[in-house]
């Protein structure tokens, strides 16, 4: 059960301030709860980077959406072990056993979660979610929306990713943050980001 604490948390942030890149994900509010970490859906690249041998491992799109969900699982894992989060793997798992009650975690839409405007979950999503929460226990998802990489002006490869926190329960988008990163290769440049949004200190 998600405290009112938890909820004060998300909700001391007004949704303005939330589009400022790199807002902390609030972390305090979370803990020992159950949240699950949906899988990424969206990685898009540069058109104009696209030559560059850098980006060329991004190519595979089931793969790089593979890739992107373990990296980032590991870092809120590792970076915020006080939340019980429940990641993408464990979510197809429950979807898989779950036949009719539970979607697929991969195809529930949650890429359109990265419009900044929307300050509630539309259905079908929010039915979705709310279904795999009831699963799963727990009331608050994590959506990484959407991931970009491109090359900024001294070629280093910049990735942008937005997340954003949901109720399952009300539909209500709690927090959203736009983390940036930039480093030498995409791997790098997405730690760097994660790092934004969940600091060690």
């Amino acid at each position: 059960m998600v405290t009112s604490f938890a909820l004060a948390l998300f909700a001391a942030v007004p949704l303005a301030a939330q589009r400022a890149p790199a807002l902390p994900v609030p972390v305090e509010g979370l803990a020992g709860q159950q949240v699950a970490l949906v899988p990424l859906t969206l990685v898009a690249t540069d058109p104009a980077a696209q030559p560059d041998t850098v980006f060329a491992p991004l190519k595979d799109r089931r793969a790089t959406l593979t890739w992107a969900d373990s990296l980032i699982g590991e870092a809120f894992v590792g970076r915020a072990p006080e939340v019980n989060w429940v990641l993408p793997p464990a979510l197809r798992k429950i979807a898989r056993r779950s036949p009719g009650i539970v979607d697929d975690p991969d195809q529930m839409g949650q890429a359109m979660l990265r419009a900044t405007r929307l300050r509630e979950v539309p259905d079908p999503l929010r039915s979705s979610l709310r279904k795999l929460m009831a699963v799963v226990g727990g009331r608050i998802v994590m959506v990484p929306a959407a991931l970009s990489f491109s090359s900024d002006t001294t070629g280093a490869v910049r990735a942008e990713l937005s997340l954003v926190a949901a109720d399952s329960r009300s539909g209500k988008v709690l927090w959203r943050s736009g983390a940036l990163g930039i480093g030498p290769t995409p791997g790098l440049a997405l730690g760097a980001a994660l790092s934004g949004v969940l600091p060690l200190q």
